[in-house]
């Protein structure tokens, strides 16, 4: 198998603290320094959350800027895909980064629970972040937790309120949504490959579940996301060093199936995205 394989790195996320792991980088100078190592090491995606000086979510437009500002001034090339997540805001804040342009930005499409929350996704603000990156020539990445957030997804692109081709990814191992589960991870593909043959389709496992889903969709031909906002361990007894050490064993599975490791313009090529400004 010689296609190349897209690694994206998630450097902080709304959750992990430095309490998790000091290596947590939290900070705008920390997080684009933490990118940096990642983007050295063979990421070509970084997906982004900015935090408050008490290491708590926002979607502070201000912050996401000086991020995007600085991974394209020490990252050149590199893809960058901000988080319209739930945990840092509510309602339309979710989107008032996306008048930055950066090349792409999560979507979720559909509720599900999360550990100790209902991760509420309404119709009405789907369409409406859909709206906004179509406007503004973001590309979206599904973030599936359930067979039907692919279905939806699937059922947008065909009517034109996603940009295709899509780009979807399956979600696995968040407590009281999709486990990581072999057959369904193969049912998944199986579903993408059938009914939207056009798109492109990664996979992210949380915790422990990291590696094994970054095996299975690297094996699989599909891309994959590692990093420290799903992970901030290389095993039970040891803390990740850096985001780049878990881009490093995502390296290596690529090694194993002999699947190159995507540069910054075949992940932009394969994504249908625009060159790099």
């Amino acid at each position: 198998m010689s296609d190349p394989c897209i690694i994206c790195v998630a450097i902080t996320g709304s959750v992990p603290t430095k309490a998790d792991n000091p290596a947590v980088p939290v900070t705008i100078e920390e997080q684009i320094e933490s990118t940096h190592e990642a983007f050295e090491a063979g990421a070509s995606i970084a997906h982004c959350h900015v935090r408050n000086p008490d290491q708590t979510p926002t979607s502070d437009p201000e912050l996401y800027g000086r991020l995007k500002e600085g991974i394209e001034k020490h990252c050149p090339g590199m893809i960058v895909q901000l988080s319209t997540g739930g945990r840092s805001g509510s309602g339309r804040e979710r989107g008032g980064m996306l008048s930055l342009r950066p090349d792409m930005a999560s979507l979720s499409v559909g509720s599900n629970n999360f550990p100790n929350r209902v991760y509420q996704n309404d119709p009405e603000l789907i369409d409406w972040l859909a709206s906004e990156m179509l406007k503004y020539d973001v590309k979206p990445e599904i973030e599936a937790f359930d067979l039907s957030h692919i279905l939806q997804a699937i059922a947008m692109g065909e009517a034109g309120k996603l940009k295709k081709p899509l780009y979807v990814q399956f979600v696995m191992g968040v407590k009281n949504a999709m486990p990581a589960d072999k057959e369904v991870f193969d049912f998944y593909v199986k579903t993408m490959r059938d009914r939207a043959p056009d798109a492109a389709w990664c996979a992210a496992g949380i915790g422990p579940n990291q590696i094994r889903v970054n095996e299975w969709s690297i094996a699989a031909g599909g891309h994959t996301r590692t990093g420290m906002e799903d992970n901030v361990r290389l095993d039970r007894e040891t803390l990740a060093p850096s985001n780049a050490a878990l881009v490093r064993r995502a390296v290596e599975l690529c090694e194993k199936y002999e699947r190159p490791v995507a540069t910054t313009e075949q992940a932009r090529k394969i994504l249908g995205l625009r060159p790099a400004a």
